[in-house]
């Protein structure tokens, strides 16, 4: 045998899958052998400490053996979400049978860009897609395409909204002159939104956000003046973003009034349900979205409320003629006489090129656990979550902002008599407490407004086998290190 022939085997072909079984077998034992080495959520530690482990495993030389040992490297030094104490983050544990599916993706290796690269997977994700959009009631026009998340449909909902409502060919031409064209979003609404509209060109200040209530639900009225006061400005309303599910409470806009609003003054509705579309999947909850099918365009992530491996989000359209101005011919990749004899091109329908099947793993998902297998999962999620609410409600030395929506539980440790600028140090080095001896991965965030008072703690459940008990034990853990660091700031 050849120097390196071992090592520089493929994946794929007839003798892919016998190159990968022992190296496989590898990961698998360095995996476990890892999460054992972490011992909990996150490993102790400070940042610099971590960062010197990493850089001596990569200064070792190479070798047969540096698989297994960066991969133990990785799983010793993650943030696991499969732990209990693990719920900082919308970053679920993955289903195994969803990593397992993409362990295949990974092995074929198809790209989304060409059918002549991708057979089955463009036939695949075209069908999925069209199970999910059915399943948010939108019509059988709508069209979509697998995104690297909400930050991407996002982006992909604004810059349609703003070519269909601005009308001409702003993507040849750029914006036309005397328009101001506005967006309008909520204040708890994802920083995407705003980071879109700086890459579309429009600047961050093209979007007018809109007030929201204790929940972090935008207001209906607060959305009819403000688009009133849009237009008497003389700007251009081009789209309304409604969350569903906001990052911090889960929260739901009033879907059917940002739709009627939208509709009144010409404007394109984006749903952003990167979080709640989880929601679709449970018969108990899936009422919160009522309205969603009304969406001209709509984000939703299923590597959050979903449990699938990074990346999974999903952009839909209403109406696939909408998508006209994303439309590309590459004659390498999509030719129209292939078009014409039959060979379908996903290329039109992404910002991207080179894009993974992603669609596979959430086919395997639904074949194998179906919607209510999926929705049991989020229902036990939701359970977890108003668990927790009546857990911190009953402990003296915590204080909950607002019942749980979906599976988030925000709240603070408030002892007695503090002050809102120490509070805010109070929970703010409670959570790095946490961090730096490994107990847990807490949340941290800030309720919109200004000055002192507004931070907040958040557990966001997303591990369906999380136990009364684990909670327990977690708010337990978060109450003992509000009073170190009480008593560190005893001493300033």
């Amino acid at each position: 045998m050849r120097p390196g022939a071992g090592a520089d085997a493929l994946s794929g072909g007839t003798a892919g899958p016998e190159a990968l079984r022992p190296l496989l077998d590898e990961v698998l034992a360095a995996l476990a052998a890892g999460a054992a080495d972490r011992a909990g959520p996150i490993p102790a530690g400070r940042p610099e400490e971590i960062a010197r482990q990493v850089a001596a495993a990569l200064a070792e030389p190479p070798g047969p053996g540096a698989l297994a040992r960066l991969t133990r490297l990785l799983a010793a030094y993650a943030a696991d979400p499969a732990d209990p104490a693990c719920a900082a983050h919308l970053h679920c544990p993955p289903l195994a049978v969803a990593a397992a599916a993409d362990l295949a993706v990974s092995a074929l290796n198809p790209s989304q860009d060409s059918w002549d690269q991708a057979p089955a997977a463009t036939a695949l994700e075209t069908a999925v897609l069209a199970e999910l959009a059915g399943l948010a009631g939108l019509p059988s026009t709508a069209a979509g395409v697998l995104t690297s998340g909400g930050t991407e449909s996002n982006l992909m909902g604004l810059m349609l909204a703003r070519d269909r409502v601005l009308g001409g060919r702003v993507e040849l031409d750029g914006l036309p002159e005397g328009r101001r064209p506005r967006i309008l979003a909520s204040e708890a609404a994802h920083f995407s939104v705003q980071r879109a509209a700086a890459v579309l060109g429009l600047g961050e200040r093209a979007v007018r956000t809109v007030p929201v209530d204790r929940t972090l639900r935008m207001d209906g009225d607060a959305l009819a003046e403000a688009l009133a006061d849009t237009a008497r400005l003389g700007g251009t309303p081009i789209a309304v973003v409604a969350t569903a599910g906001t990052t911090d409470t889960g929260a739901v806009d009033p879907l059917h009034r940002a739709a009627d609003l939208a509709a009144q003054y010409g404007a394109w509705l984006h749903v952003d349900a990167a979080y709640g579309g989880g929601a679709l999947f449970s018969d108990r909850l899936a009422p919160l979205l009522d309205g969603i099918a009304r969406a001209d365009s709509l984000s939703l992530d299923w590597h959050k409320l979903g449990w699938q491996p990074a990346a999974a989000g999903v952009f839909l359209v209403r109406r696939a003629e909408t998508y006209a101005s994303l439309a590309r011919r590459a004659v390498y990749l999509n030719p129209a006489d292939d078009e014409q004899a039959g060979y379908p091109s996903l290329l039109g329908l992404s910002l991207r090129t080179t894009r993974r099947p992603d669609a596979f793993k959430l086919a395997v998902t639904l074949a194998t656990l179906g919607r209510s297998g999926l929705g049991a999962l989020v229902d036990a999620c939701h359970r977890l979550a108003l668990l927790t609410a009546e857990a911190v409600e009953a402990e003296p030395a915590l204080e909950l902002h607002c019942p749980p929506v979906l599976t988030a539980a925000v709240f603070r440790y408030r002892p007695e008599g503090a002050e809102p600028v120490l509070l805010d140090r109070l929970n703010a080095e409670l959570r790095r407490d946490l961090l730096r001896t490994g107990r847990a991965v807490v949340g941290r965030t800030e309720l919109p407004g200004e000055g002192p008072g507004r931070v907040r703690l958040k557990l966001t459940l997303l591990n369906p086998h999380t136990a009364p008990e684990d909670i327990a034990g977690l708010l337990a853990d978060i109450v003992r290190a509000g009073r170190r660091a009480e008593e560190m700031y005893s001493g300033t």
